[in-house]
């Protein structure tokens, strides 16, 4: 058997071992590089750090007020819906009240306007002053059995 068989476990060990001193010399001459360009490298990344942060900043600034006006858009279009509806449906209801009031032999509020209008033409014919709304009488109180 060869000793650089791959299955053999001394050569893995052997292997694993190797690479692990590669990654520790690799580390420490990461760490060297570092302190030799540390204070620059420092305050690149610093700068850099300022740089990315007003970036981002920038954006979601922007992305606030897209949504900002998006949702505003969105709650006046709901708005304008929602006062449609109620407004059709006012219609409706008027509708249907002037509707029962006329099959009851009630005049229109058109009807009412044009009948005060020839009261005062007449009145002025004849020389007649309008007189002011009678008040109201306070209704009766009807007594229980």
């Amino acid at each position: 058997m060869s000793t650089k068989n791959p299955f053999n476990p001394a050569a893995m060990s052997d292997n694993v071992k190797e690479q692990a001193q590669q990654i520790w010399l690799a580390g420490l001459g990461a760490f060297a590089k570092a302190q030799e360009d540390g204070t620059k490298a420092f305050e690149k990344l610093v700068s850099d750090g300022i740089t990315m942060q007003r970036k981002v900043s920038t954006t979601a600034e922007e992305k606030l007020a897209e949504a900002t006006q998006k949702a505003a858009q969105a709650a006046h279009t709901l708005s304008d819906r929602a006062t449609g509806q109620w407004g059709k449906l006012e219609g409706i209801f008027e509708e249907r009240v002037a509707k029962a009031l006329h099959s009851l032999g009630l005049p229109t509020a058109e009807e009412m306007t044009a009948l005060h209008a020839r009261v005062a033409a007449l009145e002025a014919q004849l020389g007649i002053k309008p007189k002011a709304a009678a008040k109201k009488a306070p209704a009766k109180k009807v007594a229980k059995k």
